[in-house]
Order: structure tokens, then C-alpha cells, then sequence
């Protein structure tokens, strides 16, 4: 099991009530549920940050003779007669 670090976090009041509330809903402590909440952000981020690199390393799948659409000619809009 990994090692426990104690910390103190300030919490706006209503945060606080709020995280008392959800923790004993879970059977579970402010801290823990603090623990899990953040434990869960920075695993969302570590796999964001794998996927980018994974994206990025991959070799482009369109080829260009260098003429890109402007933005204007992207968003053109034809006017229909009716």
C-alpha cells in the first residue's frame, strides 16, 4: 500500500459542509473522499498527456501540396434561391 502523506487543506465553508455531507453519504471520511477526488484528476490528466504524446508521434494521414482552405473559404456559407 502506498504511504500516506498528512496535509491540511483550507476549505470555504460551504465546501466544507458540502464535503461532509458527500463523505458520510460514501461511508467515508473528508479526507478520503478528498484523497480519491484528486487521486482521480491526476490520473485523467496523466492518461490526457499519454494520448496527446501517443497522437502526436503518429505520422500526419493527409498530404497537402501546400494550399490550405483559408478560414473565409471553410465557412462559406452559399446562399440558396428558392
Amino acid at each position: 500500500m502506498a504511504r500516506l502523506k498528512n496535509v491540511t487543506v483550507t476549505l470555504e465553508e460551504d465546501v466544507a459542509r458540502w464535503a461532509r455531507v458527500k463523505a458520510a453519504q460514501e461511508d467515508s471520511s473528508v479526507s478520503r473522499l478528498l484523497g480519491q477526488v484528486l487521486k482521480r484528476q491526476m490520473s485523467d490528466e496523466e492518461d490526457y498527456e499519454r494520448a496527446m504524446r501517443r497522437a502526436l508521434a503518429r505520422r500526419p494521414f493527409l498530404t497537402s501540396d501546400g494550399r490550405y482552405t483559408t478560414r473565409e473559404q471553410a465557412h462559406a456559407r452559399r446562399t440558396r434561391l428558392r
